[in-house]
């Protein structure tokens, strides 16, 4: 059985595109999750094949933001340098 959404249409889509993907299957995932606590759901391993398709499009989302070159890049700061601590004068027993 082929996958609802194969890497090949999900790397032609816009994040725009996939956003609406993703919207519309955590739809139907919550629908799913109503209709299999009713006894509705006939085909329990749609649940499954529902949850894998959103975490492609979430991957394939990320991939496209972690790609994308950011226009307003933040100059690296120097890492604060930390105040000197107290030393404590326990006794040992």
């Amino acid at each position: 059985m082929k996958a609802p959404y194969t890497k090949e249409d999900l790397k032609t889509k816009t994040p725009d595109e996939l956003k609406k993907l993703l919207l519309a299957q955590k739809k139907a995932q919550f629908n799913m999750r109503f209709q299999k606590t009713n006894g509705v759901l006939e085909n329990t391993s749609e649940i499954r094949k529902t949850r894998r398709t959103v975490a492609r499009i979430k991957t394939f989302l990320n991939a496209q933001n972690t790609n994308k070159p950011e226009d307003k890049a933040a100059p690296k700061k120097a890492p604060a340098k930390k105040a000197p601590g107290k030393k404590s004068s326990k006794k040992a027993a």
